[in-house]
């Protein structure tokens, strides 16, 4: 697993190395043989500029042009700070896989069926996946990323299928205190208020569950998501690689609780 760099006394500045690896001649697709990543100082602004030009140029041509701005100033430090949270997932999360290269979500846009064709995202995205889920499918999972004017952490499970839902409320059912215990403790309101998409519910309670059933409200959401939207500023700084552990560690308990409820995950 690559780790960060502990230089002994001053910290080299990410510029810097994005200088000595262009003086070693390697290639942007030489990033991702790398083993060795910067340490995380924070997104740099440069990186959140380049993400602007692209909402105004999202094209191909000018993406090829730019496509080294891209891997110096946006996938590099989004790389970096996957490897900085690594210890932190570690202590909260040790059964998921949170890795610079597979982690990372590819930049280009999925546009087979959408109505918008621009190619590529306007934004930076990562996502740490239950080991042996290498898709994120089956589990839960933790997810954030960073744009123009907001940065968003969240974790849970989200547009789950049809039997992961029958799971997931089968187990608020049938483990409404454990599941209260969560989402109504002090740390999860403070951090996230309540779960998200909650004008998104079904009208009426699921079937195979009775009208008048105690955790009615619960059993009408479509997902299961806890998130809070960061001002762009936090991600500016070397902190920001806590301030993303603090928020993951918050809704770990959420996240074991689904896994449980779907028979992933262990305890």
């Amino acid at each position: 697993m690559a780790s960060s760099a502990q230089p002994s006394k001053a910290k080299p500045h990410n510029s810097l190395l994005i200088n000595n690896l262009q003086t070693l001649q390697l290639k942007p697709e030489h990033l991702d043989e790398l083993n060795f990543y910067p340490p995380f100082e924070g997104f740099p602004k440069k990186g959140m500029e380049f993400l602007k030009r692209l909402k105004k140029n999202n094209r191909r041509e000018w993406f090829a042009k730019h496509k080294d701005e891209y891997e110096a100033h946006v996938k590099l430090p989004m790389q970096s700070l996957i490897v900085a949270l690594q210890p932190h997932f570690a202590r909260f999360a040790s059964e998921y896989d949170f890795h610079p290269r597979r982690s990372l979500f590819r930049v280009y846009r999925d546009t087979r069926f959408s109505k918008d064709k621009t190619p590529y995202k306007t934004h930076v995205a990562a996502h740490a996946v239950l080991r042996g889920k290498p898709k994120g499918l089956g589990a839960s999972g933790y997810y954030f990323h960073i744009e123009p004017g907001e940065v968003y952490v969240g974790a849970g499970i989200y547009m789950p299928e049809g039997e992961q839902l029958k799971k997931v409320r089968r187990a608020i059912a049938d483990h409404s205190e454990e599941f209260l215990g969560i989402v109504q403790s002090a740390r999860f309101k403070k951090i996230f208020g309540e779960l998200e998409m909650k004008d998104d519910r079904l009208k009426r309670i699921p079937a195979g569950f009775e009208a008048d059933h105690p955790m009615a409200d619960w059993l009408r959401y479509k997902h299961y998501f806890a998130g809070v939207s960061l001002p762009e500023s936090k991600c500016y700084k070397e902190s920001f690689v806590n301030e993303v552990a603090r928020v993951c560690d918050a809704a770990t308990p959420l996240v074991k609780f689904l896994n449980r409820a779907l028979g992933v995950g262990g305890r």
